[in-house]
């Protein structure tokens, strides 16, 4: 008790006594001096294969402006040892990275690398590209895919196997590569293997607690409209194509989600499927709530070069207030598909698009005659991994293959005498090389593109000595990130382009490329070692991801 309240006190005992007028009332204590707490250092997740569901591959993530870029080093790496195809995009939650490969799923601490568990099932047949994109995560659960047509949950905590389903069908050379995406209840997978000889590719919502199928959407459907836009098939010349091989981005404000469908097949040989071949090689836009089609747009008219449409398209409000879902393609273009109306007369438009890497002898047809060389090649453009946007500087950036093909036609007759389950039906007439035969590595390169989001009007490029495979992800600082095939990570200045930083983080890189903070510490994290019977690097390099951040402040 403090003195002043002592003293009150025994006057007013006192007063009984002494009639001594009551004292006033104490003035009250001032209340002890407070000190703000400082908010705890957080976690910063890359939740999704592409971050977000709407895909833009923009990291939130502060401290990794153009300043602390220059001062990153690697902190620690994490080695699967097994040479498999490294094309997983990692998620970071909570200060764990999650990433797979063929037939496994790691978890791995995101600060030190440290492994806290792993999940292996063997894949029967394990697939000709032994590759694997990444798992979805909701609810504690994590999904995924594999190339035997199994999707299976795991509990992320413990690793242990919580159901499983079959979805596609290995014998017919269907697989499951792609990276799901889950919202609401729901996860969407995709089938994959639209150039194998009647494989048509399915969308499937599945629900997160059980692995029920809620939906099914079929790219090429058997209803009497959609054959119509396929005038040659019959009973040999089955419709095939429209693969899901990438993940999809979804509108969780107008429950729309947006797939990206492969080519059609057979791939180079347009005799044999003239007309726009529905749904193959669009972007639809599907409820995502029902499975119904909404809108479509097929960017790339009677391809006859591969050129699927490949990548998930990035959902961006653009600062002159259009909106978008940015496509890119293997064609060597990024598209600008304008969204109108989707919920009253849906409508998805080409308002630009932009050329992301080197095109050339396009226009000549393909035949059974002359070798035709085209650029960008089978394997070119823009693969799995598509665009990333900055809100900040209302700018895109776009990896891309620049690599070239030769190819020439197998009579279509022969083509349809020799069609059988499980075989390529691409229509080229070299059976060790199905999808043309590729210039020599000595002739690729690679490119990062920035452009206007509005106008599509280009800013800079940048030229590599290698393929960018690899995701581009642009952090809140303004610095892009991306890596080649001869496993060079570059960091840039998204204004200019200049080249701030950069490592060799490893063998090829053709995975995901992230940003996340742990205990409020950036991290950067790349995935690399891509041996492939379709790229020609290391094939003995192992799965690998490795991890950077900027010099940690010296304590005081």
């Amino acid at each position: 008790m403090s003195t002043r309240a002592f003293v009150v006190g025994w006057l007013v005992v006192g007063a009984a006594c002494r009639q001594v007028p009551p004292a006033p009332p104490p003035a009250p204590s001032p209340a002890p001096a407070q000190t703000a707490k400082p908010p705890a250092p957080r976690n910063i997740d890359w939740p999704a294969y592409n971050n977000t569901l709407t895909g833009e591959r923009f990291a939130a993530v502060p401290g990794l402006g153009p300043a602390e870029i220059k001062n990153l080093q690697r902190v620690c790496s994490y080695d699967t040892r097994k040479d498999t195809s490294a094309q997983t995009g990692p998620i970071a939650i909570d200060g764990t990275l999650y990433l797979t490969d063929d037939d496994s799923v790691y978890a791995v601490d995101a600060a030190t690398c440290r492994e806290r568990w792993r999940h292996h099932r063997a894949v029967d047949p394990p697939g000709m590209l032994r590759n694997n994109h990444g798992v979805a995560f909701l609810d504690g659960k994590l999904v995924r895919g594999y190339a035997d047509g199994r999707v299976i949950a795991i509990d992320a905590r413990t690793g242990r196997e919580l159901w499983s389903v079959t979805l596609a069908d290995p014998r017919k050379g269907e697989s499951m590569p792609a990276a799901p995406i889950a919202w609401n209840g729901l996860v969407y997978v995709g089938t994959a293997g639209g150039d194998m000889y009647g494989v048509r590719g399915r969308i499937y919502a599945l629900r997160i607690g059980d692995g029920h199928t809620d939906w099914r959407f079929d790219v090429i459907p058997d209803t009497p409209e959609v054959l119509a836009t396929w005038p040659k098939a019959d009973t040999r010349n089955l419709p095939t194509g429209g693969g899901l091989w990438t993940s999809f981005s979804l509108d969780t404000q107008d429950n729309v989600l947006y797939a990206s469908a492969g080519n059609a097949a057979p791939d180079f040989m347009l005799a044999l499927r003239p007309g726009k071949s529905l749904y193959t090689n669009a972007v639809l836009a599907i409820d995502a709530r029902a499975g119904t089609l909404l809108a479509y747009v097929q960017p790339i008219g009677d391809d006859e070069h591969d050129h699927d449409v490949a990548a998930a398209p990035a959902l961006i409000a653009t600062r002159g207030g259009k909106q978008l879902a940015l496509t890119a393609a293997k064609d060597g273009r990024a598209y600008g598909i304008e969204v109108h109306n989707l919920r009253t007369q849906p409508e998805l438009v080409v308002g630009y698009h932009v050329d992301t890497t080197t095109r050339e002898n396009l226009d000549t047809r393909l035949n059974t005659k002359t070798p035709v060389r085209f650029c960008p090649g089978t394997q070119g453009g823009s693969e799995w991994n598509g665009a990333a946007y900055s809100p900040q500087l209302n700018t895109a950036f776009v990896g891309a293959v620049d690599w070239c093909t030769t190819i020439r036609l197998r009579p279509p007759e022969k083509l349809l005498a020799q069609a059988k389950p499980n075989a390529p039906f691409t229509g080229t007439d070299d059976d060790q090389a199905p999808f043309g035969a590729m210039d020599p590595p000595a002739k690729w390169r690679g490119w990062l593109t920035a452009f206007d989001a509005d106008s599509g009007q280009i800013k800079w490029r940048y030229q590599t000595p290698a393929p960018i495979l690899a995701g581009v992800t642009v952090t809140e600082g303004g610095v892009v990130l991306a890596a080649d095939l001869k496993g060079t990570l570059r960091a840039f200045d998204g204004t200019t382009g200049d080249v701030l930083w950069q490592d060799r983080a490893g063998n090829a890189t053709g995975g995901g490329l992230i940003a996340y903070a742990v205990a409020g510490r950036p991290y950067i994290a790349v995935v690399t070692g891509q041996p492939s019977p379709l790229w020609p690097v290391d094939p003995k390099a192992t799965a690998q991801v490795v991890v950077y951040s900027p010099t940690a402040p010296t304590a005081k």
